[in-house]
């Protein structure tokens, strides 16, 4: 089999796969009763109707189904996406003080009231992606007002940087952890990457001055802040000095922002930052490729102060996997690479497509044993990692 076939197949496969996500999403999670979508199904797909309601799932709801009608040019993808950055604007967005509430209740009403930036940027991201796909003019006034959110208050002026969470008010907040596995900083590498792809997205259909150079700031702040200049692996905890609190890698985030923070500079088009960060973007995926396993999974976390490796393999590193390697393969043309990639989609498609339900499930462990306790939606368990990674292999390769 020749190389330029394997890659023909692969656009084939990630272009079915999208489909089957998309149908999936639409199928099975539609809230016809209380309105938007359902905060929980299982992972025997038993759906929780009075489940909480996350701003995090519904924003990458939104994002999934503007990104794909790029793709399909389906109306009903198109809608969805409607259907959930309206559902954005009635119940998640705070009326009094502005920002996106973390949950609220099965009927929309407030439940947990914290800002935490993190899942203000997924808003971001999500409708400017709206506004993009349907031209709606109020969805890009949206977007912006969030984006401005943001920066007014939460940005951190004396070091740089965006501060991580707050209570409704905006006043300060004792615990700020995006989730209880996270060290309760003020700044964290997951919250300002995810704010570095939320900007660059607004900057496609906002290219304003000022959004262009705090996407700079963004940047610099990963090559000369989070990302370490020896190991190339991605700092997790940061104190508002920007010393680290971890020595935790996560392979996922590795391997996510070795192509995102090269795809920011890109869309904004700074030659000089895209070579340097094209540069670091090899770095890091090949820092990431240090836990690939042999049969294309990547190991999820290790500690090198303990020594002690969080052996299985969630669904979105996976996802992650196939564009991170695949952009690391198009700069360098390093043909290991592109391996990688395939055969991250080989191990997804044999250990994690659940091919009779539909979706992809949470993770095996080290036995190949599936990860059973958790989500197939929920407040973490999203459509965006694996239909984003689908979109963009068949971008590439287009």
């Amino acid at each position: 089999m020749t190389l330029m076939l394997s890659r023909a197949q692969y656009k084939a496969a990630a272009e079915k796969e999208l489909h089957s996500i998309l149908a999936y999403w639409m199928n099975n999670t539609v809230d016809e009763v209380n309105g938007g979508f359902y905060g929980k199904i299982d992972h025997n797909d038993h759906v929780y109707p009075d489940a909480l309601k996350g701003s995090v799932l519904n924003g990458r709801i939104c994002w999934t189904f503007a990104a794909a009608f790029h793709f399909t040019k389906d109306p009903q993808h198109l809608a969805i996406a409607k259907r959930a950055y309206e559902y954005i604007v009635q119940y998640f967005i705070d009326p009094e003080y502005g920002g996106v509430y973390w949950t609220v209740n099965a009927d929309g009403s407030p439940a947990d009231t914290k800002k935490q930036t993190y899942a203000i940027a997924f808003a971001v991201y999500g409708i400017s992606e709206y506004a993009l796909a349907s031209g709606d003019e109020a969805a890009k006034q949206q977007a912006i007002d969030l984006y401005r959110t943001i920066v007014e208050k939460t940005w951190e002026p004396e070091h740089g940087g965006y501060l991580e969470a707050f209570a409704r008010n905006w006043t300060e907040l004792p615990d700020m952890r995006l989730s209880a596995k996270d060290a309760n900083e003020r700044k964290t590498m997951n919250t300002h990457l995810h704010v570095l792809e939320a900007f660059a997205n607004l900057y496609r259909i906002w290219p304003d001055v000022k959004l262009k150079e705090q996407i700079k700031e963004l940047i610099d702040i990963f090559l000369t802040k989070i990302i370490h200049p020896e190991s190339h692996h991605l700092q997790l905890f940061f104190t508002d000095q920007w010393e680290s609190q971890s020595t935790l890698i996560s392979y996922g985030h590795d391997i996510e922002a070795a192509w995102l923070i090269q795809e920011a500079a890109e869309i904004i088009g700074d030659p000089d930052l895209i070579h340097t960060v094209r540069q670091r973007s090899v770095h890091v995926a090949r820092a990431a490729a240090e836990a690939l396993d042999k049969d294309g999974g990547l190991w999820y976390e290790y500690d090198p102060a303990t020594n002690h490796w969080a052996r299985e393999k969630h669904w979105w590193p996976q996802a992650e996997a196939m564009v991170g390697f695949y952009n690391a393969w198009q700069i360098s043309g390093d043909e290991e690479f592109l391996k990688m990639s395939l055969h991250a989609w080989r191990f997804i498609q044999e250990y994690l497509i659940d091919t009779v339900k539909g979706e992809w499930i949470w993770g095996v462990y080290e036995n190949y044993h599936i990860i059973a306790h958790e989500d197939k939606a929920g407040l973490w368990k999203c459509p965006y990692h694996n239909s984003r990674a689908c979109m963009e292999i068949i971008r590439r390769i287009q």
